[in-house]
């Protein structure tokens, strides 16, 4: 079987090293515009704050390792089109220059995401940068290590880690977000509020309900919003993801984003296409429906299931909670399934509980203070969502709470579900515990009313 593989960041590596390992007989072609694969931005931040001296340690594979396994690796070649009824691929030589086509059996869409560019005057602005990829990532510390304001666009998880990653190096910083509260796909506003405020306490500048209109100046940046105008050195830019998906773009099925649709299988809706990562859809479990949701584990994991796939439907994709977290200024904030905010709005009569106690017995030396707000749906009593936040680590919890979503489980069920009770981690009943049998409560009140 002849197969290509488009891409080759999270999914696309792991899609290609699945294929040789299980089926080394294989004729593996890779396509990648950029001169590197399997980076992991997400660990831009971590670099830029200097808990990781090296960004080239941000890889976990090379076209060199792929090529050891027995794939054919063009690196710096931009696929110019994907005719699906000729099963061809044309793609151009960045460097040569040259055209060239070729042809598969079976063709793996791993293209990824791009940052949201902003249709704004002055986007193009030599100081205004983007922050994904590697050369970006090398753009931003170069420029920065000049520059000691830095504003940054956009309020998700990039744009918070990079806020924090600054002002733990000395640099003054302002975050501008569009929305009334930050992180606001993951948290409700409660505890984005307690994250703002984490923020604020060190020095950053944070500007809630401003969006960001254009940008001018030469010596310093002039950040024009719908409330007013602020000044920086450098822009970054962190305005959210979409789908890299053009290449296919009428040939088979997508969502309005653009995003691909697949089925159990990984597979579109041509059957010789499959995809996988940020350029098509999950399976939310919290809603039961497609979404999109570009995150690197969903990325490895899509990859392995097309590449197991594309042999024969074997192994069906389990989806996804959208399960994150977030490590700010000593704390952990980690979160599963649907806020409360997201849950009212796709319909559910959801309601939500909020635990506030010591992780810990206070006999302890130490313990740290624990919030979490639990959300569930209120006619099934089934878990929607979790969020997570203290200076104990909870992103382990998370993980607990997203296998419950993804099986279907109440709070009944988490209220008395075994777990162990040792004093050095937890109360007799665990913190999960407790914040589901505190949902249990609520339910009766409201009954009883």
């Amino acid at each position: 079987m002849k197969v290509i593989v488009v891409g080759c960041t999270h999914a696309g590596t792991i899609a290609v090293t699945q294929i040789l390992q299980e089926h080394p007989e294989t004729e593996v072609t890779v396509y990648e515009r950029h001169d590197n694969v399997s980076f992991l931005s997400c660990g831009i931040s971590l670099y830029l704050g200097g808990q990781v001296k090296r960004l080239e340690d941000m890889f976990y594979s090379s076209p060199e390792e792929l090529s050891k396994l027995g794939a054919t690796v063009r690196m710096k070649h931009d696929v110019l089109k994907i005719d699906a009824k000729t099963k061809t691929v044309t793609c151009a030589d960045l460097v040569s220059e040259e055209i060239t086509t070729d042809t598969y059996d079976k063709l793996i869409m791993a293209t990824g995401s791009y940052v949201v560019v902003p249709p704004l005057f002055g986007i193009d602005n030599s100081r205004v940068l983007l922050c994904k990829d590697y050369a970006q990532a090398q753009e931003i510390y170069k420029t920065a290590q000049n520059h000691k304001h830095v504003a940054i666009v956009g309020g998700g998880y990039v744009g918070v880690e990079l806020a924090e990653s600054y002002a733990d190096t000395d640099h003054e910083v302002t975050l501008i977000q569009g929305r009334d509260q930050i992180l606001n796909n993951y948290v409700d506003k409660p505890l984005a509020d307690k994250i703002t405020t984490l923020l604020t306490d060190h020095g950053v500048h944070v500007y809630l309900g401003e969006r960001a209109q254009s940008f001018s100046g030469d010596d310093q940046v002039v950040i024009e919003t719908d409330k007013g105008e602020h000044q920086a050195d450098l822009v970054i830019v962190c305005t959210g993801f979409v789908p890299n998906t053009e290449l296919l773009r009428g040939q088979v099925d997508m969502d309005r984003r653009g995003a691909i649709l697949i089925n159990d299988y990984m597979q579109t809706s041509d059957p010789d296409i499959y995809a996988a990562g940020d350029a098509c859809v999950t399976h939310y479990n919290p809603t039961g429906k497609s979404a999109y949701v570009p995150l690197a584990s969903n990325a490895v994991r899509q990859g392995i299931l097309a590449a197991t796939n594309i042999f024969g439907h074997t192994q069906k994709y389990m989806g996804t909670q959208g399960t994150s977290a977030l490590s700010i200024f000593g704390y952990t904030l980690a979160s599963t399934g649907l806020t409360l905010n997201s849950a009212l709005a796709d319909g559910f009569d959801a309601a939500a509980v909020t635990f506030h106690d010591d992780y810990r017995p206070n006999y302890m030396p130490t313990t740290a203070m624990l919030t979490i707000e639990l959300v569930y749906n209120r006619s099934n009593r089934r878990i929607l969502g979790a969020q997570l936040f203290s200076k104990h680590e909870v992103a382990q919890s998370a993980n607990t709470i997203s296998v419950c979503i993804q099986n279907q489980n109440t709070i009944d069920d988490l209220a008395y579900v075994d777990m162990l009770f040792q004093p050095n981690y937890d109360q007799p009943f665990n913190y999960l515990n407790l914040v589901a049998q505190q949902a249990i409560v609520q339910e009766k009140q409201a009954t009883a009313k």
